[in-house]
């Protein structure tokens, strides 16, 4: 996709999603549609959404549709949530290209850019061709048992193969490009893009990637072993990870998708070919954006 916002300088059709129950998703979102359609724009509001927030605000006057049909006939789609809500319409929206743009409704928002009270303001920037486009790659996973694939998934954020409910280790072998790397007696592996390097990453001891990187974080859970560390590989890597020994293990994309795993089983993993494009506010800075949501040069309390 052009990294460039020039393709989207003025949106016609635009996609509304959001998952949660909160009077709050629900005013906002009436408020973004009355708002954009008074703009001019066609407003589409996700089937799901519009079943779920429709119970506390009447949405009748705009159509709900499928991801699917999102896909074929929006310009662009704003998530009104928080990360969980972007992770889920990144992975669906995928393969339609679809660009996003996030407004936070919910804790840290490291992919929701805009704030609930600066949410009307800022459209006037999407519709006036002011946002800018960063491309975020994808994990493409599949799930092989007995040499036949059995699932097959996105993750935007990360892949975690762990020890499931069981407090035993697991073990496993990682391999790269065909190559034997380790074997490892651990409570799993999050394999990360950037993007997912400040989430379960983040909290495992990775290391922070700038999204525009195309790098690959290996990051193994509590390893039996002081010398394995997070490592990085390049993002043409096919990256094999395979159940050697374990009681419950189990497979985690974005944290929202769960396959139970058995020994013998392989997880590979590559960059998709597929990109998903957010579209930030004019002034918006990552570091900016870690500084705040990360605390960093807060003083601590007492001082």
């Amino acid at each position: 996709m052009n990294s460039s916002f020039a393709s989207y300088r003025s949106p016609r059709t635009i996609a509304l999603v959001g998952k949660y129950h909160s009077p709050e998703i629900a005013g906002s979102l009436r408020r973004l549609a009355e708002y954009l359609h008074e703009r001019g724009v066609s407003v589409f509001i996700e089937r799901e959404t519009a079943e779920n927030v429709g119970r506390q605000v009447d949405l009748s006057r705009w159509v709900a549709c499928d991801f699917s049909d999102i896909g074929a006939h929006a310009d662009l789609a704003i998530v009104i949530g928080g990360d969980g809500t972007m992770l889920d319409a990144a992975r669906r929206l995928a393969r339609y290209r679809v660009p996003l743009v996030g407004v936070n409704q919910g804790r840290l928002g490291f992919m929701t850019d805009i704030a609930r009270n600066d949410m009307l303001t800022c459209m006037d920037d999407l519709l006036d061709g002011r946002f800018t486009a960063e491309n975020r790659m994808l994990l493409d996973a599949e799930v092989l048992r007995d040499g036949k694939e059995i699932s097959a998934n996105q993750a935007l954020n990360d892949v975690v193969v762990d020890k499931g409910a069981i407090g035993r280790m697991i073990e496993f072998e990682l391999s790269i490009d065909g190559e034997f790397i380790f074997n490892l007696r651990s409570d799993g592996l999050i394999v990360s893009t950037p993007t997912g390097s400040t989430a379960y990453s983040l909290s495992a001891g990775g290391p922070i990637l700038h999204p525009t990187l195309t790098g690959i974080a290996l990051v193994p859970l509590c390893p039996h072993a002081l010398t394995n560390r997070p490592i990085m590989v390049n993002d043409q890597a096919n990256i094999e990870i395979c159940i050697i020994q374990a009681d419950d293990p189990r497979v985690h994309f974005d944290g929202q998708v769960t396959l139970d795993l058995l020994p013998g089983d392989c997880v590979r993993l590559k960059r998709s070919e597929y990109t998903i494009c957010f579209l930030h506010p004019p002034g918006y800075s990552y570091f900016a954006m870690l500084r705040q949501k990360l605390h960093w040069s807060e003083r601590p309390e007492g001082t």
